[in-house]
């Protein structure tokens, strides 16, 4: 990961923007180091948080959509294999499928704001075949909301920004949990005002 961090402060922008794009394109690179670092070299180099916020988001946009396209291109035979190789699991992926075309949006949203799931929740949504309009909407939200807060914490924090990932570590199983329970508030909502 320093290789990462290294290039982040020596070039910085460009750097930071390439780096961000092939994490959101599901290389194995953690956000919760990448995007507060990248907001504490752009705070110490006094560039605008919004700038780097605004680049942030467009590189996590295109990486993600590499990926919404993989799950468009490939998503529909790979669930073709899983059927035919586990008949028993139909059921479960039809169910999940169905769900997925109910609350889309809303779960790649809030897919966004859960580690691990939030870069590959791209293949699946292409593999669903979800329109690509609401997909890109769902991220822009999803992906604007986790780069905002990490990439402020590491801008305010500066030279602190390494305790960005170790409270994000210490707190994720209280984090992760109440993110899920403020989703599951919201679909409810939004189910009982379709019903």
């Amino acid at each position: 990961m320093s290789y990462f961090t290294n290039m982040i402060f020596e070039y910085g922008l460009l750097a930071m923007f390439l780096i961000i794009l092939i994490e959101y394109a599901c290389f194995p690179i953690s956000s919760e180091i990448v995007l507060p670092f990248s907001g504490a070299v752009a705070s110490l180099q006094h560039i605008n948080f919004f700038v780097i916020l605004s680049l942030s988001v467009l590189a996590g946009l295109i990486g993600t959509s590499f990926c919404y396209t993989v799950g468009r291109l490939g998503g529909g035979a790979l669930i073709d294999w899983l059927i035919k190789k586990f008949p028993k699991a139909e059921k479960g992926i039809i169910s999940s499928q169905t769900k997925f075309h109910r609350y889309g949006g809303l779960a790649v949203c809030f897919g966004r704001l859960i580690p691990l799931c939030r870069t590959y929740i791209a293949f699946i949504a292409g593999a669903a075949g979800q329109s690509p309009i609401v997909f890109l909407i769902s991220s822009f939200f999803g992906i604007t909301i986790w780069n905002t807060i990490l990439i402020g914490l590491g801008y305010l924090l500066r030279e602190k920004w390494s305790q960005v990932g170790e409270y994000y570590e210490r707190y994720k199983d209280i984090l992760l949990p109440l993110t899920l329970l403020i989703g599951l508030i919201i679909l409810v909502k939004v189910r009982k005002k379709r019903i």
